[in-house]
């Protein structure tokens, strides 16, 4: 718990109305999306504004209190949960829009906003912020900027790294910098920016940002390609992108995740197919765009696909879209806990590592559906299973470590998207190596000497002993 006289300076800062230590809050804020991790802070904190922010931070940097910021906690590798106690600040009231700029193409927001709000807005201006992660209706673009969070657009327009171009922040020690701003060219320095996004909360308090904008595609072509061969789907995949063909979104879903799928959503998905590929292409001139889409479904074709089906109009292309986008919480009904992991390997790998996942799965014993972003080699390998059944939990973490070992040696990585957080802090040394580590404790040790910012997350007291895997024959 923390000291009255600290309480009672927080309460100041805030309003007693913005300060909570009831256990019904400590409990609401003690775990986020991510299964199977929970922990109480001492106390959740609700600032209205930078000044703010900074004030809080001053006064934790000098007690040594964690701080956890958190937007929605929606994301999937505990990044939100307290693990050392401390405060949980909460930047939902810091929700405003701040600006919209046509003439430079950019916007700038608190970082509390919603995302899916964000999109409809710039929108309505004809104009388009790309990165779409899965959870846009409930996170917040901050929590995207602190998980350089993906999406199902990330092949041909990138991810909210390659967006975000000026941010506000406040320093562990309550100072308030500003990086970038409304350029595309700025080489003064080291690019604090790009370093903020993806830190995971452990370096700053982003409180602003302003992200670059691009005009609205104004036409788009969506189509499911399908397949009873897993290799087939895969070839695919790089036969399209070999054609300097870069489609919006190109997703892939496996025969287990089309049944799930198929069975609550009742959306017409063939559930014999071995795999199908979600294909999506857009863009302000509508003859390449359907020439774009013929070379596609040729290419589909040539490489094996049994059947390739056009969505007839735009309300059946947001029903195929949606088999994609649902995938993760239809997986979540069948059993009574699910982990929703990814791990990425280069596009011409996608079908090694599927059948990887496959053989890993059976091996251990354990159900998983794998889906994903194909165009990017990102995958999505959701296991299914119950927390109360301590074996199988087991047979479930040995099945997963085995996975990020399978996408290391198949050239890969161990999370294209979800961040590091807890779930992935133990594996983080095998990608970047003990001299990499030792390089990222140095930055983050000049930022927060104290270690007040987000602590546990991404550095593991202990790493797992890598286990090299001969997946030369698959």
């Amino acid at each position: 718990m923390l000291e009255q006289s600290i309480r009672a300076k927080l309460i100041d800062i805030v309003g007693a109305s913005w300060f909570k230590d009831d256990m019904e809050a400590l409990v609401s804020y003690s775990y986020d999306a991510t299964p199977m991790q929970q922990a109480l802070p001492d106390g959740v904190i609700f600032p209205s504004s930078t000044q703010q922010v900074s004030g809080i931070l001053k006064i934790a940097n000098e007690h040594r209190i964690p701080i956890v910021g958190r937007g929605a906690g929606s994301n999937l590798c505990a990044g939100t949960v307290p693990l050392e106690g401390g405060l949980v600040m909460v930047m939902n009231r810091m929700n405003k829009l701040l600006e919209i700029d046509a003439d430079n193409l950019t916007a700038t927001f608190q970082t509390g906003l919603n995302t899916k709000q964000f999109h409809l807005e710039v929108e309505k201006l004809g104009l388009f912020y790309p990165p779409d992660p899965s959870s846009m209706i409930i996170s917040t673009l901050g929590g995207n900027i602190m998980e350089c969070a993906g999406g199902l657009r990330g092949l041909k327009y990138g991810t909210t790294k390659d967006y975000v171009i000026g941010l506000e922040a406040v320093l562990p020690n309550g100072e308030i910098i500003r990086t970038g701003g409304k350029l595309y060219k700025d080489v003064a320095g080291y690019d604090l920016t790009k370093l903020l996004v993806g830190s995971e909360g452990t370096l700053a308090i982003v409180t602003e940002a302003t992200v670059k904008l691009i005009p609205a595609p104004k036409y788009k072509k969506t189509m499911v390609a399908m397949y009873k061969d897993i290799y087939a789907a895969a070839r695919s995949v790089s036969a399209i992108v070999g054609n300097r063909i870069i489609p919006a979104t190109l997703e892939f879903l496996d025969n287990a995740t089309i049944r799930v799928v198929e069975g609550f959503n009742k959306i017409g998905l063939p559930i014999e197919m071995e795999a199908i590929l979600l294909i999506e292409q857009d863009g302000l001139d509508e003859s390449v765009v359907e020439k774009d889409i013929i070379e596609i479904v040729r290419i589909c074709k040539e490489q094996g696909a049994v059947e390739v089906k056009m969505a007839a109009d735009a309300a059946e292309a947001e029903k195929l879209m949606l088999a994609r986008r649902s995938a993760l919480s239809t997986c979540a009904r069948i059993r009574p806990t699910t982990i929703l992991e990814d791990a990425t390997v280069p596009r011409s790998k996608i079908a090694e590592m599927v059948i990887a996942i496959n053989e890993i799965a059976k091996k251990y014993n354990v159900q998983i559906c794998t889906f994903g972003h194909a165009g990017d080699g990102n995958l999505h390998p959701t296991c299914t299973t119950d927390a109360r059944d301590a074996d199988e939990i087991h047979r479930v973490e040995m099945a997963f470590e085995e996975i990020f070992e399978a996408a290391i040696d198949l050239g890969g990585t161990i999370t294209g998207e979800h961040g590091v957080g807890v779930m992935k802090a133990p594996y983080l040394e095998w990608k970047v190596g003990a001299a990499g580590i030792e390089l990222m404790k140095g930055i983050k040790q000049a930022f927060d000497p104290n270690n007040i910012m987000n602590p546990g997350k991404i550095f593991a007291k202990q790493s797992r002993k890598r286990v090299v895997i001969d997946h030369g024959s698959r």
